[in-house]
């Protein structure tokens, strides 16, 4: 959540200490730094707001950051230098020329949500996906962006619905924002085998194993802090090629200015629900 101010100094949200979104602070005067080895320096166009650096301000993750930090996963704008090291990275902007600029400028400004880029890279890999939203703008969102059908979470029977949908065979894969609350039930949606991808979770929650055991099914986390270079790369390569082909087209949901980042970690917890990527403005 930074953006060049002057020479040598930035704007930036700045925390010094665990907390609600007040703890939040821009400041004008916070040094650019310069790049170190195997990093790379971009001026920021806009930054992603996501519900994972909420739970890393209130100091409920896994792994937390010193303190203080800029919170902030998914940027991009215009690179101004790299660091040593970084070859792979000058090869692709040899290669692509002009466009990378334009790209970093776009990706940031547009950065797309978790669950609208799923729908479309299953529907472009040929998957029969399926969505849920709360409210009937999301609903239509989730059409909009590669999913078969869609199903309002807030409904007491849309479970059945979905199942009644999948002729009772249930589903494959099933990506899950918010475990806490869902994971149970997602376990009685699964087909034989099938498996659930935790990517959001706010709290516990209690399950009955068994519910595993006689679909042979599993529940896996991700968090991509294991992933290899190799695999990072593949990943920004179908990314990259998503673009460029037409078939991945992000989403833009509401944009704040960067003073008003506390109000955009309160929206991203408490909004009735997406509606597309929540975007800070430098």
């Amino acid at each position: 959540m930074a953006a060049a101010a002057a020479r040598g100094a930035m704007r930036a949200v700045r925390v010094f200490e665990f907390g609600g979104p007040e703890v939040l602070r821009l400041q004008a005067d916070v040094p650019i730094p310069a790049p170190k080895d195997m990093q790379v320096l971009i001026k920021v166009h806009a930054c992603g707001v996501n519900p994972v650096e909420t739970y890393i301000r209130s100091g409920n993750y896994a792994r937390l950051p010193a303190l203080p930090y800029t919170p902030g996963s998914d940027v991009a704008g215009v690179v101004e230098s790299v660091g040593e090291g970084v070859t792979a990275f000058k090869r692709a902007c040899q290669s692509r020329g002009k466009r990378t600029n334009s790209w970093c400028k776009w990706r940031c400004k547009y950065s797309e949500k978790v669950g609208i880029a799923a729908c479309q890279i299953a529907r472009a890999y040929g998957l029969k996906v399926l969505g849920t939203a709360g409210t009937e703008e999301g609903m239509n969102i989730i059409l909009r962006n590669g999913a078969h059908q869609a199903f309002n979470h807030r409904e007491a029977n849309y479970l059945d619905k979905i199942k009644e949908y999948t002729k009772m065979q249930g589903v494959n894969i099933i990506v899950e924002m918010l475990s806490n609350v869902n994971l149970a039930a997602d376990l009685h949606l699964l087909s034989q085998a099938g498996r659930v991808m935790v990517v959001g979770c706010r709290g516990s929650i209690e399950i009955n194993p068994r519910d595993t055991m006689n679909k042979e099914s599993s529940i896996i986390g991700v968090g991509r802090f294991l992933e290899t270079e190799e695999e990072r790369l593949e990943c920004a390569r179908a990314v990259l090629d998503g673009v460029e082909s037409g078939w991945l087209k992000p989403v833009v949901g509401p944009e704040y200015p960067l003073q008003e980042a506390a109000k955009a970690h309160e929206d991203i917890i408490h909004s009735s629900g997406a509606r597309g990527k929540m975007v800070l403005l430098p």
